[in-house]
């Protein structure tokens, strides 16, 4: 196995994975540079969720590897994964998934309490991002009492809090407005940009898709740009032959 290019912080190729014998995906490749915003396209039902499980560990490829930072994520034991999605990842999904017994800055701090960062200043921390996402006056109050729009963003302050290397954003702005998507969106590329944060943003929505570098349309667990889903090796299963940001496909 040949280690990808160090400025590919993630790599997927010929990945394939089947859910029960159903297909996910099969045959995707993709390299994301440090700090880039790929969002990964297609309607619901098209791989995209299994994708981001993938590349951020969470699912072991039947076939293909996947790498991060140089290290072959697939050859990972379940241990060394979950390690690496806890201190170098970040998660963010449609549901904000917060923590009802918790309040909102503990919710935020959680990666960083999980580390062992001391707790004054993974409180600071916290709510810090907190103020970045304008819910910083909402941080002792407990989750039951935001609104969604406002769990979303307390969801975003914990997946950016100890500034992980990739967050993996899978459908962050399906639950919200216009006006929120577009505030939630402007936070995460800033963030990212800023930070030297690598974001995978899984979406079907052109308008949130727009927010990033580029795009990989997937279509049937495939790359959409293969207009003959002929597997791998085809034009639109290597790094070279993915599609520039079009849902068109």
């Amino acid at each position: 196995m040949e280690a990808p290019p160090d400025s590919d912080v993630l790599c997927a190729r010929s990945v394939h994975y089947s859910h029960d014998g159903s297909p996910g995906i099969a045959g995707v490749s993709v390299a994301v540079r440090r700090g880039e915003v790929l969002a990964v396209t297609g309607p619901r039902g098209s791989g995209k969720t299994t994708l981001l499980h993938c590349l951020g560990g969470r699912l072991v490829p039947r076939d293909g590897e996947v790498w991060f930072d140089g290290v072959p994520v697939h050859s990972m034991g379940a241990l060394a994964r979950e390690r690496l999605r806890r201190d170098r990842f970040g998660w963010i999904g449609p549901e904000p998934a917060l923590l009802p017994e918790l309040t909102v800055w503990e919710n935020a701090a959680l990666p960083l309490l999980v580390a062992g960062t001391a707790h004054r200043t993974a409180k600071r921390t916290a709510c810090e991002w907190l103020d970045r996402l304008d819910i910083g006056g909402l941080a002792r109050r407990r989750p039951g009492a935001l609104t969604r729009a406002e769990a979303q963003r307390a969801a975003l302050a914990r997946a950016l809090v100890h500034e992980p290397a990739v967050v993996f954003a899978d459908e962050p702005t399906a639950p919200l407005h216009r006006a929120e998507r577009a505030m939630l969106l402007r936070t995460l590329t800033t963030a990212a940009r800023s930070h030297g944060i690598t974001v995978v943003l899984a979406s079907h929505d052109e308008e949130t898709a727009a927010a990033a570098d580029r795009c990989l349309p997937l279509l049937d667990g495939r790359p959409a740009a293969d207009p003959t889903a002929a597997g791998p090796g085809a034009p639109g299963d290597t790094p070279e032959g993915q599609a520039a940001c079009s849902l068109s496909a």
